[in-house]
Formats: structure tokens, C-alpha cells, sequence
């Protein structure tokens, strides 16, 4: 039930936080209750009545708040399951969070029969999406490059769309679709339903809006102080060539069990990732220079514990969802304090506490002034001094990550490779974790202990009848 109350003068949304409170179908509430949503997060509560009534909204909250399932479940809600054209369009400014959101999406439409979600961005093939394209789907969740190529080829029809996502948009734009978002919006019913999410609301955003929205709602979700309150934030005052060592003490001192560490080059990303691996610290490097395969790669590694450390720049860590993650690490402080708290917010999720260092040389003092200003409160700062070394400590992962040369095109499933492991091979449950299936390779996690065995089963052995080629992910 939605009631309006009044703030300052101002009418405001007040809310129940159950689902059951929504103008949801029986059998979407029904999914929620299967996977575990209990009640609204704030951002839900304030959206999903404006986005469930069909107001045009523009949401302003942050990376974890439940942005995804807000929308997914506005665009769900007015699919028409015999229509077999694109009805709700999403688009993500990279393949990683694509991929996140279309997972979600379909998870939420588990109850809802025969919807058909389509997912379109580079560093795969264009074929096999064309040819999906071309027996009909309800909705196309994609990166603005990728939907720009099947428009030109014509293997993808907007003139149906209903609803509109445009997710993570702030950072759309920083990375230059401005453009390719307008062209592809001017295909596409001018009575749709638009729905903009962004984590910050700068001049492009506020543009963009008044071209593509009508009327448009605004939310703003403003948990930044909830979730600082859970954070220990500390900055490290060192000299220009004590970087490096500072990083190396912070793990040293803290001993997380993983981390990002996040950089504002690409190539500074390369450097740190070679400067950790070097120190025994095992990390991978993840920006927009690496292939769409090493991407993955990367990513894979860090979610089935094989590579407890991530550097990342902004670009490539938007829209990463990283449970449990313990430590934070600003290599360099970035410009901008907005991307600061963004940077350390993830981390500290779930009520759980997290840690947030930040290297800073001289000449990035009013850098740190700026955060002060921006959070209104002071820094506290320490010294390299203060930090206990070990020159004995090492961090790996507790798993290794192995890829076989068969995968879902060759009909493999992970129950054929766990029962493989676990039968012929030998190993326990215990020693086998995530596994993911790709078109045309599978990984499968196991312990670091049990490598060996596993590698001298599968060069030797079978999956699914058929023997596949293995090798371990470095």
C-alpha cells in the first residue's frame, strides 16, 4: 500500500516494504518468495510503485542497493507472453554487468512461462544472436556497441518496445555511447515507459533525461552514511616511491582474505597486478584492454575463489557484484570524491564490517581535502610507519580454476562434471567448488590440494563419455 506523506512541503512516496504490497501477479510474487527476497530495499520501496504505475522514472542510487531487481520486475510486468517481439530493452554499459542483469532478470521471470530473454554484446559471435533474434524474443538486455551492430544488420526489431532500462547510465556516458544511446532510442515507440538508473546525476545525465523521458519521477536513494558506518576508512601519507611498499604492507598488516585494488590507468593496473603477483600476493589485472575471453577469465577467478585479489579500474569494476568482499584499496585517490565513495561502498555490504585504504603521495592532498569536503567530516590519516611487515605472508586462493575444451554446445552439464570428479576421479564434494558452463568450454573449481589428482583423472579420463582436453587458468 502506498500512502503519501510530506517533507519539508514536499509531497513524498511512503511505502510497505512487502512485495505482497505491489500490484504483482501471483506467480511473480510466488518467485520472489523462492529466491529468498524478504522485503523492499529502500530503492525498491520508492521506485517499483512510480515504475509498476507506468511513470516515465530517473533512480539515482548505487551498486547493490536492488536497482535490478526494481526494473526487472516493472519490465516483467508488462510482457505479453504470446507476443513474441521485443516488449522491455535494457541497456548496461559493459558485457559483465549485461550479464549479471539478464541472470536476474530470468531469475525473476522463473514462474512466468515460455519468456524469452535474449543477450546481446561483443567479444562473442554475432551469429548465434542473430539467429536467437530471429525466433522472437520478449526482452534484449545488451551494450549499447553490440545493439547498434544487429540494428544495422537488421536482425533486430525496436518498434515493439514497451519499457526502457537504461542502467548504470552516468557511466554510459563517461565511456562515450552518448551518441550510440540517442540513435538507438529514435528507433524505438515514443509512449514507452523509460526507466534511467545512475549512481551519480551529473549535467549529461539530467540532459539525456529531459531528451528521452517524459515527466520522469525522481528517486534518490541516499545509503552512503548507512553504509560508511560499517566501513573503517583510513589514508596512508607516504612518499612518492613508498607506494608500492605501502600496498604491500597494508596486505601484510590487515591480511584480508581478498580485495580490490583499484587504479585510474590501464596500464598502472598491469603494473600492480605483475608488483602483488611478484610479492606472493596472488592478483589478476581487469580492464578494457583485455579480450572478452581474459574478462571472463578474470572474473570467473575471483567469484569461485581461485584469485583473491582484483585490480580493477572504475570502468571495469562497475556493476562487479563481489560478495563478501573485506578490503578496499585506492592505489591512487581518484579526482573525483563521488567515485571514491562509490569505490569503497563496495565493500562493508550486507551489515558485514569492511576496510577502505588509500594510498595518497603529496601532491594528492587536495584530493583528500575534497573527500573531506564532500562527506563533510575529516580523514584520518596514518603512516607507512604504523603498518606491521611480514616478509613471510603470502595470499592464493584456496581453489584453482581448470578449463575443459567441451561445454554447453557439446551438452555439458555440471552435474556431468562433478560426477566425473567425484566418481572416476575420486575426489570429494568438499574439494569441488563453483562450476560454469560456457558454449564451448566449461570451468570447474577445486581445491589446490586436490589439482593434481583432478588433472591426472581428466587427461587420462572422460566427461560425459567424451575425453576432453584440461588445463589450469593462471
Amino acid at each position: 500500500m502506498v500512502r503519501l506523506s510530506r517533507r519539508n512541503g514536499m509531497p513524498v512516496v511512503m511505502s510497505s516494504t512487502a512485495f505482497s504490497s505491489l500490484p504483482l501477479a501471483p506467480n511473480q510474487l510466488d518467485a520472489l518468495d523462492a529466491l529468498g527476497y524478504k522485503a523492499m530495499t529502500p530503492v525498491q520501496a520508492q521506485s517499483l510503485p512510480l515504475i509498476l504505475s507506468g511513470r516515465d522514472v530517473i533512480v539515482r542510487a548505487k551498486t547493490g542497493s536492488g536497482k535490478t531487481a526494481a526494473f526487472a520486475l516493472g519490465l516483467l510486468a508488462t510482457i505479453n507472453p504470446r507476443f513474441f517481439g521485443v516488449q522491455a530493452f535494457v541497456m548496461c554499459p559493459t558485457r559483465e554487468l549485461a550479464d549479471q542483469v539478464g541472470k536476474e532478470i530470468r531469475r525473476l521471470a522463473s514462474r512466468m512461462p515460455n519468456i524469452k530473454l535474449v543477450l546481446l554484446c561483443g567479444g562473442v559471435p554475432l551469429g548465434p544472436q542473430r539467429d536467437s533474434l530471429s525466433h522472437g524474443a520478449h526482452i534484449v538486455v545488451g551494450t549499447p556497441g553490440r545493439i547498434e551492430d544487429h540494428l544495422k544488420r537488421g536482425s533486430l526489431n525496436i518498434e515493439s518496445v514497451k519499457t526502457l532500462v537504461l542502467d548504470e547510465a552516468d557511466r554510459m556516458l563517461d565511456m562515450g555511447f552518448a551518441d550510440a544511446i540517442k540513435q538507438i532510442i529514435s528507433g524505438m515507440p515514443g509512449d514507452r515507459q523509460t526507466l534511467l538508473f545512475s549512481a551519480t546525476y551529473p549535467q549529461d545525465i539530467q540532459r539525456i533525461s529531459r531528451s528521452i523521458q517524459r515527466n520522469p519521477a525522481s528517486v534518490t536513494v541516499d545509503d552512503v552514511a548507512h553504509n560508511e558506518a560499517v566501513i573503517e576508512q583510513l589514508f596512508y601519507e607516504v612518499n612518492k616511491h613508498e607506494r608500492q611498499a605501502t600496498l604491500c604492507a597494508l596486505f601484510e598488516h590487515y591480511r584480508p582474505a581478498n580485495a580490490v585494488v583499484f587504479c585510474n590507468t590501464k596500464k598502472q593496473c598491469d603494473e600492480v597486478a605483475v608488483f602483488l603477483r611478484g610479492q606472493g600476493i596472488e592478483a589478476r589485472a581487469i580492464h578494457g584492454d583485455l579480450e572478452q575471453r581474459e574478462r571472463d577469465q578474470v572474473l570467473l577467478q575471483l567469484t569461485n575463489d581461485s584469485c583473491p585479489v582484483l585490480v580493477a579500474t572504475d570502468v571495469a569494476a562497475r556493476g562487479l557484484d563481489i560478495k563478501d568482499l573485506e578490503m578496499v584499496v585506492n592505489y591512487e585517490l581518484p579526482r573525483d570524491p563521488e567515485v571514491y565513495v562509490h569505490r569503497i561502498g563496495r565493500t562493508g555490504r550486507a551489515g558485514a564490517v569492511g576496510k577502505a585504504c588509500s594510498i595518497v603521495v603529496p601532491a594528492e592532498s587536495p584530493r583528500i581535502r575534497a573527500i573531506e569536503d564532500y562527506k563533510q567530516q575529516p580523514c584520518a590519516c596514518d603512516v607507512l610507519a604504523s603498518l606491521d611487515r611480514d616478509p613471510d605472508y603470502q595470499l592464493t586462493g584456496a581453489m584453482v580454476t581448470i578449463q575443459l575444451d567441451a561445454g554447453r554446445k557439446q551438452k555439458v552439464r555440471p552435474g556431468d562434471v562433478l560426477g566425473a570428479l567425484t566418481g572416476d576421479a575420486g575426489l570429494s564434494g568438499d574439494q569441488i567448488g563453483k562450476i560454469s558452463i560456457f558454449d564451448t568450454s566449461s570451468y570447474v573449481a577445486v581445491s589446490r590440494q586436490a589439482l593434481r589428482q583432478a588433472m591426472n583423472y581428466l587427461t587420462q579420463g572422460k566427461v560425459k563419455g567424451r575425453s576432453v582436453r584440461a588445463r589450469k587458468i593462471r
